[in-house]
């Protein structure tokens, strides 16, 4: 088990606030950094470094020692390219160039919006083609092209997490497939963490939900995961909860590919 220091980039959002209470409570020591500050009281084992990821040299410094980068940080939402830019592709490159020094294994948070052009009709496995809804989730196909780049040629070793919805609880119909649930996702990044080799590979960040017939094959074997929780027992009340666009409905990235449509 890799036992050096963590850094959490983008560690004041609620995913990483949730992954800081997870991981400290396992022991882990911490280094914590985000644009924001930190709004919880920091657990024991934890230092919270305010940083922009277009710091680079800051971000070198951060990485110091640590055997795994979970890289949660950056524009999370769909936002105009000139936003985007800096902190997910500019910020990117900072932190594998932080794991190639380190020697670190790099855990990136993709998502569901870089395949998000995809139809409902399908089912997909991690290796599909990249058919990104957005900026954003344009950001994540290259960030996992980066990781593909930094894995053959320097040996940094990946997780991508392609995350679905991770929400306290699902809130519509399209969550019934993609929905994953907090615990789900602190015992996928502690195998990550903990996986004596993961390689570099692909992870459908979804729960055990009846739902999910969209993504197939996928490298959680390596890592020895496999979710516990399911979306299923809230089927009754968000079934018929849509979107009533039917661009949305037809596609896996729901709502993000409507955003400045005009096809």
């Amino acid at each position: 088990m890799n036992v050096k220091p963590i850094l959490l980039t983008g560690a004041s959002g609620n995913l990483g606030r949730m992954l800081t209470k997870a991981l400290a409570a396992e022991g882990f020591s911490l280094r914590l950094t985000d644009i924001a500050p930190f709004p919880d009281p920091l657990p024991a084992g934890a230092k919270f470094t305010r940083l922009d990821l277009n710091d680079g040299v800051g971000l070198l410094r951060l990485a110091e020692g640590c055997g795994t980068i979970l890289h949660f940080g950056g524009v999370s939402v769909e936002r105009p390219f000139e936003e985007v830019l800096g902190p997910n592709i500019r910020g990117l490159y900072h932190v594998y160039e932080a794991a190639r020094r380190e020697g670190a294994r790099v855990v990136f948070a993709s998502s569901n919006h870089s395949i998000g052009f995809h139809e409902r009709t399908e089912t997909i496995d991690a290796d599909c083609d990249f058919l990104p809804d957005g900026f954003y989730g344009l950001s994540k196909a290259y960030g996992e092209l980066m990781g593909r780049l930094y894995w053959h040629k320097h040996g940094v070793e990946s997780v991508f997490i392609r995350i679905g919805s991770a929400f306290p609880e699902p809130v519509d119909a399209r969550m019934l497939a993609t929905w994953l649930s907090f615990p789900d996702l602190a015992r996928l990044i502690h195998r990550c963490v903990a996986a004596e080799t993961v390689g570099c590979g692909v992870v459908w960040g979804a729960s055990k939900n009846e739902r999910m017939t969209w993504w197939g094959k996928d490298a959680r074997a390596t890592l020895g995961w496999e979710p516990q929780d399911s979306a299923d027992t809230f089927a009754g009340q968000l079934a018929g909860k849509l979107s009533g666009d039917p661009v949305a409905e037809r596609y896996m990235g729901g709502g993000f590919c409507t955003i400045d449509y005009s096809r």
